[in-house]
């Protein structure tokens, strides 16, 4: 798949955006390449915070809607400082000292080009209380001959000696919902217009999830 080449903005703030979707996108010589769709934008800048002040130079951003009567007294208060309106989240970035970027700009995608690698960071699909096979892959036991021990764990450490379970064991418990992050996933189209941002790949969540988009030090992909 052929990519445009394009040039690196000095800016190194992220965007927030919703997951709507997967699709799929032909490139030039056939291929079907999966792709994600992402509404990214537009985010407000909040607040900039400096060394001098809070001691670490960082820009906060808020993205979504949100009614009034879901938003407390103090979030109240900071937004109105920065004369934006009731957001529903606010995300930090950290910043060089000298990142030009003021209290109440507006960010888009239009920070980003068709060829740019970012890397996508939100929280996987939690999928509540699992067992040992779904959580870690582990083989099930003998299903014929009498045997009682079709999805156990089997043996869980020494018995006198220690006596314990260590810490760290593989063990049936809660599965998904972590925050991760796909790296150097390629842009392959920006609607500006739809504040619209098809990336290449799977990312984090479900349709609906928050997700942090910023780019990546590097550009992937072929």
């Amino acid at each position: 798949m052929t990519l445009l080449t394009y040039s690196p903005s000095p800016m190194s703030i992220g965007i927030l955006g919703t997951k709507l979707g997967m699709s799929q996108f032909f490139s030039p010589d056939g291929k079907a390449v999966p792709v994600t769709l992402i509404q990214a934008g537009p985010c407000r800048v909040t607040q900039r915070k400096s060394m001098a002040r809070d001691g670490y130079n960082a820009v906060q951003i808020g993205y979504g809607d949100v009614r009034e009567k879901l938003v407390n007294r103090p979030a109240k208060g900071h937004l109105a400082k920065s004369g934006a309106t009731l957001l529903r989240h606010l995300r930090e970035y950290r910043v060089p000292a000298d990142e030009a970027m003021e209290t109440g700009a507006v960010l888009t995608v239009a920070q980003f080009a068709p060829g740019q690698a970012v890397d996508v960071s939100g929280d996987t699909v939690g999928r509540g209380f699992t067992g040992y096979q779904k959580r870690h892959g582990f083989r099930r036991g003998p299903m014929s001959h009498g045997s009682k021990n079709h999805r156990q764990p089997g043996s869980t450490g020494a018995g006198t000696t220690p006596g314990r379970i260590y810490p760290g064991k593989r063990m049936a418990g809660r599965y998904g919902g972590k925050a991760t992050t796909m790296r150097k996933l390629v842009v392959i189209k920006v609607d500006p217009d739809q504040h619209l941002l098809v990336v290449k790949g799977s990312v984090p969540g479900k349709p609906g999830s928050l997700l942090s988009i910023r780019p990546s030090k590097t550009v992937g992909g072929q």
